[in-house]
């Protein structure tokens, strides 16, 4: 005991303060592993050995992309041509083991709303450029996915030919605009890529005054649109740098 208690002042003062919460921490983490860790956990690899056994008794809900090239070759072959040839089946369709073993009783699900593409679509700044993305708040909000695109090949119908398929809130305020017969192309330079992969090869705004004075130089007369001295008004800033051209505030 003697011996004990004279190893123990010999340690440094503060490596006895620093040995009850040790204490504490090593008793802790032995309850807890008694406690919370499975005592099959480790015995089979990084799991509970048991757990083989309990998923094993659990019913069987889908039948994996094999059971659907018994019935549906059209599909499948579209599908394995298409953007979506690494999307399983029942990804889209849920569960379909029962349809498997009874195709006439029981019928997959079919997606008529747009929350299941928009796991996938909706658009994050994160995803890859050029990946297929929309905000489904301006990108045609009433209609479903499938009301345009063919899921088991993706594509759109046609290249995109009006902006408003993507731009419906710009659209609704240029609707309302002494702007509104302008083509977009007027004022932007948007290259035919841009209808095909938009986050690619984004339109462009104008880098001089020219495309608006066209209209709106008062040296010109054969226009009604309000004109201004090109040579005094704003001087060397863009018209769009103080007017919003969607909606111009000038009359």
């Amino acid at each position: 005991m003697k011996r004990l208690k004279a190893f123990w002042l010999a340690i440094p003062e503060q490596l006895r303060h620093l040995f009850v919460p040790l204490l504490v921490i090593v008793a802790g983490y032995f309850l807890i592993r008694a406690i919370l860790i499975p005592s099959d956990f480790g015995l089979l690899g990084h799991y509970r050995a048991s757990s083989i056994k309990v998923n094993m008794e659990k019913g069987m809900n889908y039948a994996g992309a094999g059971a659907c090239t018994d019935c549906h070759d059209q599909e499948i072959q579209t599908k394995k041509n298409g953007y979506h040839r690494g999307v399983a089946c029942e990804t889209c369709h849920g569960p379909s083991l029962a349809h498997a073993e009874n195709p006439e009783k029981t019928k997959p699900a079919v997606t008529r709303t747009r929350v299941l593409c928009l796991l996938c679509h909706e658009y994050l700044p994160t995803r890859p450029t050029g990946f297929p993305q929309v905000i489904s708040d301006s990108h045609n909000p009433t209609k479903p996915c499938i009301a345009c695109h063919r899921p088991h090949d993706p594509k759109p119908p046609q290249p995109l030919k009006r902006c408003a398929a993507c731009h419906q809130k710009v659209q609704r305020v240029l609707s309302v605009s002494i702007h509104a017969n302008l083509d977009c192309t007027t004022c932007h330079e948007t290259p035919n890529e841009h209808f095909i992969k938009p986050g690619e090869f984004p339109p462009k705004r104008m880098q001089s005054r020219q495309t608006c004075l066209n209209c709106h130089d008062k040296a010109l007369r054969s226009t009604e649109a309000p004109g201004i001295d090109a040579a005094t008004h704003g001087e060397k800033y863009l018209c769009w740098q103080c007017h919003y051209p969607h909606m111009p505030e000038a009359r």
